[in-house]
This record gives structure tokens, sequence and C-alpha cells, in this order.
């Protein structure tokens, strides 16, 4: 064990085993190094039985990483200590002990889709309008609620007297019997139910406290309340608990991450100790010095600063561009020229922007540049159609009671049972209170069925030799009696189309995986394969070892780093967001966004390049844009280029600022190719830069009784609030405005959309 590896502070770290334990853990400082350390050093120094150790962190990759370097470490017994997930640790109590709540072990994880599809059916039974009242905002206001650890019945207690609220239990309450019913769960009902199962039942609570008497968990700003609670029960009796976490990487309060769990754990825990690892092994002191610059402005943090010996390194790059399309083109033609230098491989650069909208511009330059890319945080591979048809069929074969699969698959492929015919099915398993799938083994029993019957018995017969199978096939080899006896590949070939043959061919990755799984697992099961991935991450299907250019979101950037970032689209009103801006609780949400920035600038090893446009269509309108505030709290003195403040009046308005935009658009490599501008002088309206192809047009508006207000006016306006008019162009068929609001920034619409009111 030798600690002359560690720096001072790590190194305190770890020899503190002993009681609570905060390790205020810096971006890049080390923090998976000292939890591995750590974990040696109790095993080696003090004597502890690796069976009495927990780590636990939000990822599959996190977790993966950890176990690697903890096995690589202990060694011999290293397979005793539990290193996983918030959600693979509480479904592993769950299989062993949900039956004491009144599920059977062999439980359904449903996803964000079986979720919809679930609510989908519970509003059209309750004769709710989904017009009016969205299955989303249910789902929201549900989850929600299970991290506060709110039930049904409290909920409805709460919402007395409030005729939404009582909707919104009155859903609560059927969602939850339906999930009960299909013996399924839900992602937060993980960690909820395993919380009820310690409070209800001392004596697994008491196992689970004698079994983890020393416990880590990781990126603890990013905990909720209810994975508050977990910990705190569990780590109760002997009070080893070490948390690592940095406060001002706590990004994730939109999905229910409460910062003052790690804000306040000395209040939380008596007589804890805090550590600061606050040197950096990541990045440049320049990068370190931006991020600390920016952080300093929030007031709700624990007081740090990282450094480095790693040297001072380049300067940060800013650009200020005229338009989105010109930011997406800069970005590509520098990472070309790294890669033509040999400076980079394309693995090595990543751009990370405020929102998934973003991405469309880069795809298109990228692509007409021959720059290989992929987005993380798209489309998961798990959610695509035909490996959830797949999965269905398995879930349904491990759990018939998951109602949700068993009608997914019941027509797929197509077997001629029609909507009145599962309709009917379904009404005989509400009113003899029964599962889906046992409805459909009594179809002789169901009034009205004639000849749908014959078409289902098939299917059942089909699935329960499946059901046989499953205790003697591999879950490879099952997946492949699926496939084959469905004739659903087969289908596919028949369509003969490009998109049919991506399909085939994530059908045999998915077959891929299940053999991964067969071959890397002790005693592979069809309901530990499900559970895998059920619970697997898009940030998970990252590939190291692939030379391509990431792009993600700076949520989905979190626990990554990359010696080349792009960081784009840092305009206030973009990021921040508008809606932080002009929020009821704007210092709060504005301190949540400027430790987003913190966390992008942090990605960067090598070198930093900040990007903004002065123009950007949004939402079909084309709007000015301010630099982002996070931008201008860098130092000068750290930047390579000059910072653009907000165009003037002159050049904010007018024919001639049009025109000059258009020239300088002109001599962008992007003109003439692939984007196309739409100028028309008759109007004296701006550029507007829209790919070839998609047409802009102009609203019509009786403008004859002309505006009751003028340039220098002040004006309100519904969404943006107050603000200055700048300028006011009059065109064939209604005016343009410009008007610089006080909150949202500069923005550019037309008076019979706007309805502006003179204040």
């Amino acid at each position: 064990m030798n600690l002359d590896m560690l720096n001072k502070q790590q190194a305190e770290a770890v020899v503190t085993t002993e009681g609570p334990l905060l390790i205020l853990a810096g971006a890049g400082s080390g923090k998976t190094r000292v939890l591995t350390y750590r974990t040696a050093y109790l095993i080696e120094e003090m004597g502890v039985n690796p069976y009495n150790i927990m780590a636990i962190t939000f990822t599959n990759k996190a977790a993966g990483e950890m176990r690697d370097r903890i096995d690589d470490m202990v060694g011999y017994g290293s397979e005793s200590i539990w290193v996983s997930t918030f959600h693979s640790t509480c479904v592993r109590i769950l299989r062993r002990y949900i039956d004491r709540l009144g599920y059977s072990t062999n439980f359904t994880i449903y996803d964000a889709d079986d979720q919809k599809t679930l609510m989908k059916d519970i509003c059209k039974r309750l004769e709710i309008d989904t017009k009016l009242y969205k299955e989303k905002m249910f789902l929201n206001v549900i989850s929600s609620a299970k991290d506060n650890m709110i039930d049904p019945v409290e909920f409805e207690n709460q919402g007395a007297g409030d005729f939404v609220k009582r909707k919104q239990a009155m859903v609560y309450k059927e969602y939850q019997l339906a999930l009960k019913q299909n013996n399924a769960l839900d992602f937060d009902d993980l960690l909820c139910k395993t919380v009820e199962l310690f409070k209800l039942d001392k004596e697994v609570l008491n196992y689970y406290q004698e079994r983890f008497r020393y416990i880590m968990v990781d990126e603890y700003q990013d905990t909720n309340n209810v994975q508050f609670e977990f910990i705190r029960l569990l780590a109760m009796k002997y009070k080893n608990l070490c948390v690592v976490g940095d406060d001002d990487q706590s990004i994730y309060k939109f999905r229910g991450a409460n910062i003052y769990n790690i804000l306040n754990f000395e209040k939380h825990f008596e007589d804890a100790k805090v550590i600061k690892l606050e040197q950096n092994y990541r990045s440049s002191q320049n990068i370190l010095d931006a991020a600390n610059s920016v952080i300093s402005n929030n007031i709700g943090r624990k007081d740090k600063r990282l450094w480095t010996d790693n040297g001072a390194g380049a300067k940060i790059d800013f650009e200020q561009l005229e338009s989105g399309y010109e930011e997406a083109d800069y970005v590509a033609r520098a990472i070309n020229n790294m890669v033509r230098k040999e400076d980079a491989s394309y693995k090595d650069c990543a751009v990370l922007y405020r929102t998934n909208a973003q991405s469309r511009l880069f795809e298109e330059r990228f692509i007409n540049s021959n720059i290989p890319y992929k987005i993380v945080g798209g489309v998961n591979f798990y959610a695509r159609k035909e490996i959830k048809d797949l999965l269905a069929y398995l879930k349904t074969i491990d759990n018939g009671r998951d109602d949700i699969a068993v009608r997914r698959i019941i027509n797929v492929p197509k077997r001629g049972i029609g909507a009145t015919s599962i309709n009917r099915v379904a009404d005989y398993a509400d009113e003899n209170e029964i599962d889906f799938y046992t409805a459909l083994k009594r179809a002789a029993d169901i009034p009205g069925m004639g000849r749908a019957e014959s078409k289902i018995k098939p299917f059942i017969m089909f699935i329960q030799s499946l059901k046989a199978r499953a205790e003697m096939d591999s879950v490879s080899d099952l997946l492949k009696a699926i496939i084959d006896e469905t004739g659903y590949v087969d289908e596919l070939k028949a369509e003969g189309t490009d998109e049919a043959e991506q399909r085939i061919e994530n059908i045999n990755e998915l077959v891929s995986k299940a053999a991964a799984y067969d071959e890397g697992v002790e005693n592979p099961t069809l309901s530990g394969f499900l559970e895998e991935v059920a619970l697997v991450a898009d940030i998970d299907g990252l590939d190291d070892n692939s030379d391509y250019v990431v792009l993600m979101t700076l949520h989905s950037a979190k626990g990554l780093e990359f010696p080349n970032v792009f960081l784009a689209g840092m305009e206030d009103g973009l990021f921040p967001s508008y809606m932080s801006i002009t929020s009821d609780d704007a210092a709060s949400e504005i301190e949540e966004e400027r430790r987003l920035a913190y966390v992008g600038i942090t990605r960067a090893k090598q070198h930093l390049t900040i990007t903004s446009a002065r123009t950007r269509m949004i939402r079909g309108e084309t709007q000015y844009n301010k630099v982002s505030r996070f931008v201008k709290e860098i130092p000068k003195e750290l930047m390579s280029g000059e910072i653009y403040e907000q165009r003037s009046k002159d050049e904010g308005s007018g024919a001639n600022s049009f025109k000059k935009a258009r020239e300088n658009f002109r001599k962008t490599p992007t003109y003439g190719t692939e984007y196309a501008t739409t100028f028309n002088t008759s109007r004296k309206r701006a550029p507007v830069y829209t790919p070839v192809g998609s047409q802009r047009s102009f609203a019509s508006a009786n403008t004859s009784k002309g505006l009751d207000y003028s340039v220098g006016d002040r004006v309100t306006h519904m969404k943006f609030g107050q603000g200055e008019v700048k300028a006011i162009i009059e065109g064939g068929r209604d005016y343009e405005v410009t008007v610089d609001f006080d909150k949202a920034g500069t923005k550019k619409m037309f008076a019979s959309f706007a309805k502006l009111k003179k204040i």
C-alpha cells in the first residue's frame, strides 16, 4: 500500500476510515483513485472483510471503471465488494426481498416508453382529456412525488381542495395499481420500494446494515431525496459513510437532484470530517482559471479553487460568428485543420452544447466536411422499435404479468388479431382482476371473440413453448428462436430498404449483446439479462476506441474529458437559457446554469474553444443574441481573440447591416453549396440562412392603420416582458420590429404576431 502515489489531501481521505467523511473533489482531482485506494486500505491495513464494503455511483460506465480499478488493486476477494449504481443495487435487493411487499421477484422494469404506454391506457380508462392534461405531465408529477417519497395516499391528502391535484392523485393511484398488477416497477420505484422495504421490514434493513459496514458514494452532489434516504438508512448503524462529490458540478436539478444533500452534509451527519481535493490532473491552468472565475460568481457553494502542475497551457479561443451556420462551419474547419496537421484525432474532439436541437447544424456541416461523428444522448439503442419488440417477447416469457409487453407483441408479426378483440380481452382481464396474458389463455370464455380465438391460441402455445425452453436455453439461443420462429428478420429482408437493413443490423447487435451476457456472467438468467438492459444509460455506449467527434449536450458530458472541447452557443437566452433568466427563481436557476458552464469548461484537457453567434434562428425567428454572461465572467487575459459586445444601434438595424451580413456570409465556404440565402431587397429584411429546399414564409397583416409605437419607445411583450424598440422596417405586408428586451435580449419579430403594447 504505497500512499506516496497520492497527494497529501488524497492520502488523508484514504486513511480516514471511521465515521462520516465528505470528500469535496473538484473536477479532475483524482476522486476515483482515492476511492480505489481507500477500498484497498480498508482491506489490507484495517482488516475489513471485502464482503462488508459497498461503493455506489450513478452510471454503469463509472461503476465499471471503479470495479476494474478495485479488482486490479485488491485482487483476491474483491468480487465480494458491491460496486454498482444506485438502481442496480436496489434491483439486487428487491430481487431477493420484494415479495415482502406483495410483488413477485421476477418483476419487470419499465422504461420511459413503457411508462408512456401505461399512462396512455390509464388516461383512456379514466376518460381524461389528454389535450388538456398531457400524459407527460402526469408522469413528471408522479416521478417528482416518488423522489420525495410521497405515496398516492399522501399525495391525495396534500391535494385536497385543488381540482388539478386531485386529478393527478387519481391518476397516480391508478398508475401504481397498474404497475403492481403487471408485476412491474418504473425506475423511481426501484429506489422508493427499497426504502419502503427498509422502513417496513427491520429484519431486511438490519441484514444490509450489517452487510455494508463501510459505504462509499460517488457523485454525491447528484443524489435526490430518496437516494439520500436510502443511504441514510443503510449507514445509520455504523455511520462509516464516505461521500465524494463536487457541489460546483451539481447540474441535475431537473431530475430531482438536491444540492443541499452535499451542502448540508455536516448537518445531516454529526462529527463529519471534510477534505478538499483541489489539485487537478486533467486540464491546463488557463482552463482552470477560467472555470474558477466563472463558478466564483455563485453564492450557494463551498469555497474551493482548482490548481494544477500541468502549466498554463494555451489561451482559450473565443469566436463570435455571424450566425449558427457560420458557427458550425468554423468548428468543422477547426477540427479538420487539427486533424490535417496531425495535432489531434477526431476522437480527441468534442462539441458540447446546451440543447439537443443545436446538434442539427453541426451534423449537416460535419457530413459535408466528411467529419465522422457520433451523437451521445440521442435515441437509445434499446428504445428502437425492433429492439423493444424483441425485448417485449423476452419480458413476456420471463414475466407474463407484464401487460405492456404482451400487448406490444400480440400482433408482432401480424396475426390478424384486431383492436376490438384485444379490447375485449383487456375488458375481461379488468372485470376478473387478472393480467392480460391470463385472459388470453381464457379466450374461449370471452364473449364475442369469434375467429380471434383461433388466432390467439397459436400465440399462447408459442409463448408457452418459449417459457419451457427458457429454463434450458441461453438468452442468445432464446432470442434467436424468437427471431427465427416469428419471421421478424425475414419480414425486414422482404422490405428491401436501407432502413430495414439498419434495423436488421440493430437486431444482430442485440443478439451479440445477449451472447456477450451469456459468456460474461457466472450464472446468466433471462431476468438478469433484462435487468442489465433496463439499466443501461446512453453514455455507457460511448466507445473510447472509435475515431469520431462526439456531439453531446453539456448534461451528457458530465464525467467525461477530451483534449479539445468546443463549447458552442454561448449566448444569453440560449446559455443561460431564456427560461432561467426570466424564472421567478432566476438567481437559483442561473446558478445551476453557471455550474453547467463550469462542467463544460472543465471537460477540456488542453484546448478550449468557445463560440457564439450574433444571430440565430430559433422557432423560425431570427434573434440577435448577446454574448453569454458566463463568457464575460472569464478574465480577458485568459482569452485569445476579442470578446465582442452587442452590436451598436447602427449595426443592429437597417439595410446596410443586412447587406454586410449577406456579404460576410458569402465569403464563407458554405455559401453557394449546401446553404442558400433568402434576401428580399424591396423589404430590406435581414438574410435568413436556411438549408436548400426549405422555405421561409412571411406572415400577412393589415398594416394600413400603422403602429401605436415608434423607435425609442418602451413596449411590453406577453412572453419577453419589457424592452425598447430599436428599429421598425416597413414591408409590403407587415412591419418588422427589432426590440431590445430587458431580460430576453434583442429579438426581431413581425408586428402582427408580436402584439407589442406601448408602455
